[in-house]
Parts: C-alpha cells; structure tokens; sequence
C-alpha cells in the first residue's frame, strides 16, 4: 500500500499541471457568447485523455467507459493507451448476439450497451489500443453503424425464425463474418511498442486494472437501499446487476471519489431542453420547459439560474414515466465552481469538440441527482461507512 501511495503522489504534479492546462485550454477556445454567459472556475480535477467523437455509432458507453479506464491508468501511475472503444463495442455484439437468440429476440438489440460491458468485456476479452483496432472497415475515417447494425438484426431475425426446424452451429460463424466485414477481425496477436501481446496479456500487462474492483450504482426508490438490484433499462441486455442507495448518496459518493483522485463513468438522460450539448450546460430550471413562456425559454443558458429542488419521489417519478430514460454515456473528471458559487460536474462527452467547452460539459449537481440512471467507479472512490452498508470489501 506505501508504495502505491508513493507513485501516486509522485505523480501528482504531473497530472495537476496536465489538467490544469486542460482547463486553460477550453477555457481559451470557448465560444465568446459562452465567456459572457457562464464562467467556470476548477475545484477538482482528474486528469483525462483527449476528447473523441462517437460520430454515427450508439457507442458511448463504451467510449466513456473506457475513457475512465484511461483515467485509471493515470491514477494508478500508468501512462494512458488510447483504448479501442470499437473492439470493446464489437465483443458486446457477439455475447448480445447470443443472448438476442437464446431470448427468441425478446431483448433489445443495437448499438446500445451499459457502463459495465466495459468492465465485463474487458475480464473476459481483454482490451487492445486504437491504432490495432480502429473498427474502421466500411469506407467512412468515422463511425456509421446504421447500415451494420440493420444487417445484423435482419440476419439475427432470421435465425431466430427457424427455418430448419433446428438451429445450424453456422450461424455465429456467418454473424461474426458480418462483423468482420464491417468492423476488421479481432486480432489474436498483436505488437505494441516492440512487444507482443494477446488481448488479454495487454490487458494484465499495460493497462492493468482489476474489474473486480469496480462496481455500478443507481438509486430507485421502488427496491430497497442499499441492496444490488437489476437495473431495468433496454440496453442492460446482460441483466446486470447495481447498487441502490439513496439518491443523495449518489452526488456524496461522487464528490468524494472526485477528491480522493477517483473519476466515475455516467450513464443519464439527456433529452431534456435543459441538457445544452451547444452552451455545454445542463441544469435543472425551476420551471418546466412547457410551463416556461418565449423569454424565459430563450434566457434559459444566459448565465446561471435557480434550479428546482430534487426529491426522490420526483426522480423516481421520471423513471417510470418515461421523462427520465437511459440516453447517453459521459465520465466525470472535476468539479468546477460557476461565479454565483454553485457546483458543476466537469463532464467529458464523446461528440467530438464542437462545442462551446470543447467536448466537455458543466452539469449540476441536481441533474446528476435527477437524471442519473447508473454509474460506475471503482470500489475504493466509496466512503468507508457506505462501503461496509455495501458489504464490499
């Protein structure tokens, strides 16, 4: 443990000058209308590697999920690899692949997946950088599943159709043949920096993270606290498992694994008119957008606002009406102050850059508390007394 903590701290100024460059540098490039409306001052931060684009792919769960795999690697001591979010992608079509089948196509099928498929592909597969595996095969330098993901169902769908009266042992051979089309084979070994490795051995070697010290949480009133309970969305096609606890614990938890260096993937609704990927604010105003006439609707991003109180039962309510569903993947890195004084999570998206933070967001704390529907960290970015109400060790 000493000699962990050393390397830590060893690294620290490494990774303090290196963010706070980061924030100097969108700082610089954001918009000038953005510098009149908001202004955002750091007061955590965790170092992340750079913004990437999704682009037409339904991926970005595996895009954030294995951007906070990077930001591990830099919290361990590690120099961060590029991580290859389509190879992760493509593992969790061939194991959808079989549950799709197994369940008849009573599962949702797409792009879509949760935080934890990076975990649980990553035991299971290992991990390889971006410049193995870019899943660039179909003609574009950017991704575009439509035509992919449209193959794949109709090919899935008849399968499931039966035709033989008797299901061939073919059919995942013929699946994974599409996939390599689209997406390039998975190699089975491959050089980096000099050195051979399997997927699994790079896993273990370089990036080197244990996923059993990860975990999910998420927080419904309708099941018990503090308990693990599936989580009920489409893309949770594994019928994974998480966490439940309060749904002020949820921004506790996540401000103290910001302090102590921890970043978190996030997983949210972001369909609301409050959610501004262009301003790169999301809050909670204290009116409904309905509710709100011409002026307050055009004001909505002119500077801070009161936001609306969060309950549970208010969150809870979204949950079932459909207001709140499982819409997108980001991963928090910091905390920033706006001037009134409020706190913002400094979020990572993977749209690409093309906003007035250059790729990042500031999101309140009470839309986090709102419209969370999951996220994920490692065990120890917990408090103590909530990890032993967790049981975990």
């Amino acid at each position: 443990m000493k000699k962990l903590l050393v390397c830590f701290f060893a690294i620290m100024p490494f990774i303090a000058n290196a963010q706070d460059d980061l924030i100097k540098k969108i700082d610089a490039n954001k918009s000038e209308e953005a510098k009149k409306k908001f202004t955002f001052t750091p007061v955590v931060n965790v170092e992340c590697t750079d913004v990437k684009n999704q682009a037409s792919s339904g991926t970005c769960w595996s895009y954030s999920t294995n951007s906070f795999l990077e930001s591990e690697m830099i919290r361990m001591g590690k120099k961060p690899v590029d991580l290859a979010e389509i190879y992760t992608a493509r593992r969790v079509y061939e194991d959808k692949a079989d549950s799709y089948v197994r369940m008849h196509g009573a599962l949702e099928w797409g792009d879509g997946g949760e935080c934890h498929d990076v975990i649980n592909m990553y035991r299971k597969y290992g991990a390889v950088p971006q410049s193995v595996y870019t899943g660039l095969q179909y003609g574009t330098t950017k991704n575009k599943f439509a035509e992919m993901q449209a193959v794949l169902k109709a090919m899935l769908d008849a399968i499931i159709k039966n035709p033989n009266g008797k299901l061939t042992p073919s059919w995942k051979k013929a699946f994974n043949g599409v996939l390599d089309a689209y997406l390039g084979k998975v190699p089975k070994t491959f050089e980096y920096k000099g050195v051979e490795y399997t997927p699994q051995t790079f896993a273990n070697e370089v990036v080197g993270i244990n996923p059993d010290d990860y975990v999910e949480l998420s927080s419904f009133k309708d099941h018990p606290y503090y308990e693990r309970m599936t989580l009920l969305v489409p893309d949770n096609w594994s019928f994974s498992k998480v966490y439940n606890v309060k749904m002020n614990d949820m921004t506790d938890i996540i401000d103290y694994a910001l302090s102590k260096g921890y970043s978190v993937a996030w997983a949210a609704d972001v369909s609301e008119k409050y959610f501004s990927w262009k301003n790169g604010v999301a809050y909670v105003p204290e009116k409904d957008w309905d509710d709100m006439d011409e002026e307050e609707r055009k004001d909505m991003f002119n500077g801070p606002k009161p936001e609306r109180k969060i309950t549970s039962a208010m969150r809870q309510e979204a949950f079932d009406n459909y207001t709140t569903t499982d819409d997108h993947g980001m991963h928090i890195v910091g905390i920033a102050k706006d001037q009134s004084g409020k706190e913002y999570y400094m979020v990572k998206n993977s749209w690409g850059d093309k906003n007035d933070y250059k790729g990042f967001l500031y999101v309140s704390k009470n839309y986090v508390r709102y419209k969370t529907t999951a996220f994920l960290l490692h065990k120890k970015g917990i408090p103590q007394d909530m990890r032993e109400m967790l049981q975990l060790d």
